[in-house]
């Protein structure tokens, strides 16, 4: 197995993210070198009892993101060959004393101990930094291919395919895999998530939503009449699954931005039957088309919402024409539901970035942006620094709230959570305990917000059947900043700020007495 190339468990860094950040870059390259690094937190727990892919496996990941506990990887999987391994919640939180964030922070190259400010800030500079194109290696040098299954033996009745939910429309062969996509005339390669459920062997269904960049690209093949090549992704750098769950804007190539975000390029390798590059140092890679047409029925899933679905819908069809894999391959699974899982981690981490970056680029002055995870990626935080109205003179707290609204609102990740709550940068939107005060304080109860009407995501739980069903209605922008200092603004009556130092430091100084 690799190792990373710094200390994974480096502590956090106590200073502010600045323009120069200073933190090591960490780079795994593949799966197994990030969990060594988890098992030197003591953040991994191998499974060797026999377990069955069929719910058990699902249920066992469940109850570790739920208590919180280390990522299980199950090692002695039923109805499979020997060396055929799960691994569960490869980036819910950790159970590392004091990195709660580690496996996210690790999966874009920070330290185990990264606060959440420092994810938003390490993802928002790196949609701005020059890409750096993946590099192609030769097939001897690329893990994934050291098994080829082609024809009749390329088949997923190899592999122990998850079932996650008892009421799933069938297991899932992607919760936690990338889809590589091209457009037709080759200007785009899109790695991006989206579930994936098993029908048989050969095939899989999954959703291709139209306003997602698989949709877009799909689409562009219904038009000239082809079915879509497609490639599926299990396992690889951390990396890659998490930025395929990063709401980059449409056009960007994932496979640049992860080389920026390391420093150097990914290591990619052609396919055996399609025109695609893909992750050199993945587990398992799926090869083949997407049809033309809606053709089978996909679903029920229970969603990232945190409640089981009985929705199903037509989706295209996957054709499976091809499998490579690594010796003794890993198959990640997420057992998605209830906040917190690597949906809220990823996706929530990801589109707080895209905010915190889009706010930046329309020169609001902002500290941070955050999306609370256990509110399951339907509320967003925007937080300001003490000094925005001398940066904006002549703004007041309801007319910067609505700036920030008129960009969000324009914006894919803007649009995507339901709520967003303006806040001053006292409050740290990352702790719980922090801002659930702060929403009961300092947000109204009716006024003081203001809804922009458009595109809602059609998952989120929050709306009514008919506007899910449209993919329309408001998303609301809560302005819950403080007076002016001097103006009325009272301080927390709190240790750090009720008390005068010398009794702080006394307090401290004996708090063991």
């Amino acid at each position: 197995m690799t190792s990373p190339t710094t200390d994974p468990t480096t502590g956090p860094r106590t200073d502010p993210p600045t323009d120069s950040p200073t933190w090591p870059v960490i780079r795994f390259g593949e799966l197994r070198g990030y969990l060594d690094a988890l098992e030197a937190l003591g953040d991994l727990r191998r499974v060797t009892r026999p377990v069955s892919a069929d719910l058990e496996a699902a249920a066992i990941t469940r109850l570790s993101c739920e208590r919180q506990s280390p990522a299980p990887l199950f090692e002695n999987v039923e109805g499979v060959a020997p060396g055929f391994r799960l691994l569960g919640a490869p980036a819910a939180l950790s159970s590392a004393p004091g990195k709660p964030l580690a496996r996210v922070a690790l999966s874009v190259g920070l330290p185990a101990g990264a606060t959440a400010a420092e994810l938003v800030d390490h993802l928002a500079r790196t949609r701005d930094a020059k890409p750096v194109p993946p590099r192609p290696v030769a097939r001897k040098d690329a893990p994934c291919k050291q098994n080829v299954l082609l024809g009749d033996d390329a088949t997923l009745d190899r592999f122990p395919v998850p079932r996650v939910h008892e009421f799933d429309g069938g297991p899932y062969a992607n919760t936690w895999g990338i889809i590589v996509a091209r457009t037709p005339d080759g200007r785009w390669t899109n790695w991006s998530i989206a579930r994936i459920m098993l029908i048989d062997g050969k095939h899989m269904t999954g959703l291709v939503i139209p306003a997602q960049h698989i949709g877009m690209i799909w689409s562009e093949w219904v038009k000239i009449g082809e079915p879509m090549p497609y490639a599926l992704v299990q396992g690889g750098d951390p990396a890659i699954p998490f930025v395929g769950g990063v709401p980059l804007p449409p056009g960007v190539d994932e496979a640049g931005y992860i080389g920026a975000l390391h420093g150097e390029p990914v290591d990619v390798v052609r396919c055996e039957t399609v025109d695609l590059d893909v992750p050199a140092g993945a587990e398992i890679v799926i090869e083949g088309h997407l049809s033309v047409g809606r053709d089978a029925r996909e679903g029920p899933f229970g969603e990232f919402a945190g409640y089981g679905s009985t929705e199903t819908s037509m989706q295209p069809v996957y054709t499976v024409e091809a499998i490579t894999h690594r010796d003794d391959p890993i198959w990640p699974l997420v057992a998605e539901g209830r906040p917190v899982d690597e949906f809220h981690t990823v996706t929530g981490v990801g589109q707080a970035a895209e905010v915190l970056a889009e706010l930046r680029a329309a020169g609001l002055p902002v500290t941070t942006a955050w999306s609370p995870l256990r509110a399951a990626s339907h509320w967003m935080v925007v937080t300001v620094p003490q000094d925005w109205r001398e940066r904006l003179p002549g703004v007041d707290s309801a007319e910067l709230t609505h700036r920030i609204g008129k960009v969000l609102s324009e914006s894919h990740s803007g649009r995507a959570t339901a709520a967003t709550f303006v806040l001053d940068d006292d409050i740290d939107p990352a702790d719980d305990t922090d801002l659930l005060w702060a929403l009961a304080t300092r947000i109204h109860p009716l006024v003081r917000s203001e809804a922009w009407y458009g595109f809602v995501h059609p998952l989120l739980n929050c709306y009514t059947h008919e506007e899910r069903a449209a993919q329309s209605g408001p998303i609301v922008f809560h302005d819950g900043l403080l007076p002016a200092p001097g103006e009325g603004r009272l301080p927390h009556s709190s240790f750090a700020q009720a008390y005068p130092e010398r009794i702080r430091r006394r307090v401290l100084e004996h708090w063991d007495d």
